[in-house]
């Protein structure tokens, strides 16, 4: 028998359905479930008697021209980018509210046209007056931006139809309603139709658009994540509001590379960029102290040096507690189980707090040695020697694996005054680092040799 049809399909997550329903089974989002109608009435079938036009074929060996770049001069946000903003691209910025996106985005927007493109910058958030009073205060009142204060998507694309500009950014697509769909701004159909008028039109006059998007609880850009796939780069803004910088990490980039990041110091007057990001993570730090390794970390291509800060206490009566800021929970329980089955060293009864300061949040498993010393320093009351920096990935079985580009992790390091590594053995090193570099096979010859445990 053929298979069922399932024209229903889920505006959130995309799941097909054999018939509508009020809520979907794999996402659990209510009202989300729509009647899409096919293109063909089924396999082998015609379109009908409108025929398309045939696309043009070629293979693998084509060669074509790098898309051309417009730079900003601001390092950090071209190096984010991957070397500048490309023609026709739809670029999606997301953060959480008052992070610095706007800030940010008119920064840019001067900058661009400083270089000579014309920018239009559009915004549903804010009155024209207020996005003035900020250019005032970044010192960019003179800058050559044309500003509007809209919603209407309708009346949007026509602006941009006339002014024909090489820039627009949209700020922000939550607050962007199209007359076409009967749903409130700010839904799940709203922001998806938004995103896809606004990408449609940036390849077809070759635009570049720059769409601002907020961020919800959960870390994710509000609204589908098909709107992530419909752009050619996705960036997030992180930070925390104590910490006087910002990170902008590229999560996904068609024209340049994917984890790249770019570091900015918020200051009276706008985001400032860092061009040594390891020198300001690691400032004001003082002498070593128990429960305190400096990481040696790559994070997209740039080698960044960052200080992991554990504490170890006695928990009161009940279950002991586990706290982590800037890395995955997840991962701390691993390397926490690891410790005791391999090395037997247990932290049963005891709270463990684990903290990436600067407000970095750090994802590589390389970080996993130096959370362990971390954990082992705090709780044994014992500091690593000064001047040391640690990495490396731990396996299940408590064997250390060599990680990648260990050789630019230790140039950073020698840089900044670090004199002595703890890396894991197997990896390919040159004299040219100029660190002493005492190399561990596995994390029980770790902990006997830096602790005298294990």
């Amino acid at each position: 028998m053929a298979p069922k049809p399932r024209p229903f399909v889920c505006s959130s997550c995309g799941a097909a359905h054999a018939k509508w329903q009020g809520r979907c089974d794999a996402c659990g989002a209510w009202d989300t479930v729509i009647e899409e109608r096919p293109l063909a009435a089924g396999p082998g079938k015609s379109l009908g008697a409108l025929r398309g036009k045939t696309v043009p074929l070629l293979d693998l060996a084509t060669e074509e021209a790098p898309p051309p770049r417009s730079e900003t001069r601001v390092d950090e946000l071209d190096r984010v980018l991957g070397g500048g903003l490309v023609p026709a691209s739809a670029i999606l910025v997301g953060g959480d509210p008052g992070i610095g996106k706007s800030t940010l985005l008119l920064q840019a927007a001067a900058a661009f046209a400083h270089s000579g493109l014309k920018v239009v910058y559009v915004s549903g958030e804010e009155a024209s007056a207020q996005v003035r009073m900020r250019a005032q205060r970044l010192g960019l009142g003179k800058a050559d931006v044309r500003l509007a204060a809209e919603t209407n998507l309708r009346d949007i694309l026509t602006t941009l139809e006339e002014a024909r500009p090489d820039l627009a950014v949209i700020d922000s697509i939550q607050t962007m309603w199209l007359d076409t769909v009967d749903s409130a701004p700010g839904s799940v159909s709203q922001v998806r139709a938004a995103a896809h008028e606004l990408t449609t039109f940036a390849k077809s006059r070759g635009t570049s658009v720059i769409l601002v998007g907020h961020v919800t609880k959960e870390g994710q850009i509000a609204g589908p994540r098909v709107v992530e796939h419909m752009v050619d780069t996705v960036l997030y803004f992180e930070g925390e509001r104590g910490h006087q910088f910002r990170i902008l990490r590229a999560v996904k980039n068609r024209f340049g590379p994917a984890d790249e990041i770019g570091v900015f110091e918020m200051t009276g007057r706008g985001l400032a960029e860092v061009r040594n990001p390891s020198a300001l993570f690691l400032d004001g730090r003082g002498k070593p102290s128990p429960g305190s390794v400096v990481f040696a970390g790559i994070e997209g291509t740039r080698p960044v040096l960052c200080e992991l800060q554990a504490l170890v206490a006695p928990a009161p009566a009940g279950q002991a507690r586990r706290s982590t800021v800037g890395l995955d929970s997840g991962r701390l329980a691993m390397i926490l189980a690891v410790l005791e089955a391999r090395c037997g060293l247990s932290f049963a009864g005891l709270d463990v707090y684990l903290n990436v300061a600067g407000g970095l949040k750090i994802s590589e498993p390389a970080a996993d040695l130096a959370v362990a010393a971390a954990l082992l320093s705090a709780r044994e009351d014992q500091a690593l020697p000064e001047g040391t920096v640690v990495f490396g990935e731990i396996s299940l079985s408590g064997a250390l694996r060599p990680v990648t580009q260990m050789e630019n992790r230790l140039k950073e390091a020698a840089k900044l005054g670090f004199r002595n590594a703890l890396a894991p053995a197997g990896g390919r090193l040159s004299e040219t680092s100029g660190l002493s570099v005492s190399q561990v096979s596995d994390l029980p010859a770790f902990v006997g040799e830096q602790f005298g445990a294990g």
